[in-house]
Parts: C-alpha cells; structure tokens; sequence
C-alpha cells in the first residue's frame, strides 16, 4: 500500500503534501530521521571543537550579567587578560561538553514514534529540533553540568561568583537562574546548541538537494513543490 494513514493525514491537513502522495510512510520518516541526524551531527562537529563557541558570535557565551560589572573594571585596571580568560574558560566548558549531545540525538530518533514523526513532517521549519530539545534536554543538562563544572573549578571561580551571586538573589540584584555558574554555562551550552541544530535543519528543509541523499530530496523536495 502507497498512500497509508500517516500520508493520508497529512494531504488532508494540508493541499501541498498531495505532492507525497506516492512516498511511504517508511520512506517519509527514513528521509526524516537521516535528515535530523545530519543536522544534529553538523552542529555537535562545529560546536565541539576549540572555537566552536568563543569564535562564533551567534552562541558566544558571555559573562553573567552579575560578572560584567567586574569585568568592565578589570579591564579598566589593566586587568583585560584576566577578564578574557574568564570568557574563554566559560567557552571551553562548553565546547568540552557539546560531544555528549551526539548520542542522545541519535537514541532520540530511535524512539522517535510515527506520530512524533508526523508532527515534525507537518510542523515549521525548526520542529525537528523543538522534538530534540524536548526529549534530550534533561539528560543533556545531567550530562554536561560535571564536564562545565571541571572546566570553571580549574580557575577557581565558580565557587567565588556562586557566593556572590546567591547573596545578589537575596537583594534583587541576580537573577536567581544565573545564581550558579555551571548552570549558567551549561544553560547557555544547550540554548547554542539547539540554535545550531536549527539552523542545519532549516538549511535542510531549504535545499535538500544539497544533502546529496536521493532519499531527503525526494521527501523534502515534495514538501517545497
């Protein structure tokens, strides 16, 4: 059978995906999956690397809010090296930590269900990486907290910024998710993260020919006729 419930569903939802009509359901969640995993495996590879956040200014993590204040100072003192340090240390941690995020990808469209499948088919241009960051997010938090924590204990300064910062919270002047600065890190290491997947997955959707898989061309080049 060709044209099968999933397919159905969606030429009912909407008059562009007729063009589906002879894909397979098999084929559709293939093209899918081969999809998301090469836009997750582009981003880990890019991110995970030396660079990959400090030289990139779309995921560039800063200093907390909380810290910049000092930083301005220190560079004003003619203390600019220790202010840089500090920013290339919060980076690594990062960049130490993005490698995890590879296998969890690849668990998470194993367990992909056909409805999840058929919500990512039909939703917008990033749906596949709202679906990565539902599924993985937790255990990815879980799993880059002890490598960001190693990086910062190194210079010692998550210890000093988490004193200051949870007498800030107290007065009003820390926001109480920048209260701990492996948390800070590792929140930001995953909002990078996601934003590159995004970005991989709407470079997919846009030319799936540039993949060069005949499968996600004849999948997602439905979708753009």
């Amino acid at each position: 059978m060709r044209v099968v419930p999933l397919i159905v569903g969606l030429v009912m939802a909407a008059p562009a995906w007729a063009q589906l009509e002879n894909i397979t359901n098999r084929d559709a969640i293939n093209a899918l999956k081969s999809a998301l995993d090469r836009g997750s495996r582009a981003a880990v590879a890019q991110l995970g690397r030396d660079g990959g956040f400090l030289d990139d200014a779309r995921v560039k993590i800063p200093l907390p809010e909380s810290l910049r204040r000092a930083e301005k100072n220190m560079r004003r003192f003619g203390m600019a090296k220790y202010a840089d340090e500090l920013v290339v240390t919060l980076n690594r941690a990062a960049e130490a930590a993005v490698p995890e995020a590879e296998q969890l990808f690849v668990d998470a469209l194993r367990q992909m269900s056909v409805q999840d499948a058929k919500g990512i088919l039909t939703g917008g241009d990033t749906a596949g990486t709202a679906y990565f960051r539902r599924v993985t997010a937790d255990e990815l938090t879980r799993r880059f907290l002890p490598i960001v924590r190693r990086a910062t204990a190194r210079v010692g300064l998550a210890q000093k910024y988490n004193q200051y910062a949870a007498r800030g919270v107290r007065v009003g002047l820390v926001d109480a998710q920048d209260a701990n600065l492996d948390g800070y890190v590792t929140r930001k290491a995953l909002d990078g993260l996601f934003f590159l997947v995004a970005e991989e997955e709407r470079k997919i959707r846009k030319d799936p020919v540039g993949t060069a898989s005949s499968l996600i061309s004849k999948v997602f080049g439905a979708l753009l006729d």
